[in-house]
């Protein structure tokens, strides 16, 4: 199976990026790298469409906490589980997004609701470039994916959508692959998940019917803007997304041959 003539029912937003073209006219190998949402909600009928794509390694972006909130992984066979935690629990903006998600008291963010929850999701994009926990898991995946033996690799968050999309660009760039098809791959998770983002809208305002649906359905969604911060982030940190790779995530110029030849063809 290879491309887009797989589909997980549980998690519709999971996809190949085997395909991408790269600037040197390579393309990135089919079946390594997958990008998804969580796997607890995966149904019966998606088990085997997941033991066909042979994943090797999981690696699982979610906090400890998030973890346990959630229904386990619906896994197939023994992949590697790797727990590599994008997150701040200190952090103003993931408590607010967490406190929305859940339906808890906002009162405590008047602050950061007048701003906005695309104004939180930038600034989350933000952190994702500088923040410790970020920067040691997004390079430490890189350095799982350039190993052939964690390949076929699936990575995820919880939505899949922001923590999953910056480590797809992160892949992507450091393959080559051109920044318009990376933003267009971003960018397919609202049309994937568009179902699906009304139903959540519907079971948040019912346990919180106070709650302005146009406040949430940022957080539902991916939206030019949050990448074009972290973007900005990375050129205002580090200069170029080179030196952000080499001293934000110590992605050296070894790993970055060992991952071109893992993962292009």
């Amino acid at each position: 199976m290879t491309g887009r003539d797989w589909e997980l029912v549980g998690a519709p937003n999971a996809r190949d990026l085997g395909g991408l073209p790269t600037t040197d006219g390579r393309r990135v190998r089919a079946g390594r790298l997958l990008r998804t949402a969580a796997l607890g909600r995966l149904t019966d009928d998606d088990l085997p469409v997941l033991g066909k794509l042979g994943v090797a390694c999981v690696v699982d972006l979610r906090d400890a906490d998030e973890q346990a909130v959630a229904p386990p992984n619906r896994l197939v066979g023994d992949p590697r589980r790797v727990h590599l935690p994008v997150y701040d629990a200190a952090h103003p903006v993931f408590t607010y997004v967490s406190a929305v998600l859940q339906g808890h008291d906002l009162d405590a963010y008047a602050e950061l609701a007048r701003e906005g929850m695309p104004g939180a999701m930038t600034a989350i994009y933000r952190w994702f470039v500088t923040g410790e926990s970020a920067r040691a898991g997004f390079g430490g995946a890189v350095r799982l994916a350039a190993d052939d033996g964690n390949l076929p690799l699936l990575f995820h968050c919880s939505a899949g959508k922001d923590r999953t999309g910056w480590l797809s660009v992160v892949l992507l760039t450091a393959l080559g692959v051109p920044e318009p098809a990376i933003r267009a791959d971003y960018l397919r998770h609202n049309e994937l998940t568009e179902s699906l983002r009304e139903v959540l809208l519907a079971a948040m305002t019912r346990r919180r019917p106070d709650l302005d649906p146009a406040v949430a359905r940022p957080l539902l969604e991916v939206r030019p803007e949050y990448l074009d911060a972290a973007y900005d982030e990375v050129r205002r940190v580090h200069g170029t997304f080179e030196a952000y790779l080499r001293d934000g995530l110590g992605v050296t110029d070894e790993v970055r041959a060992r991952l071109r030849a893992a993962l292009l063809e």
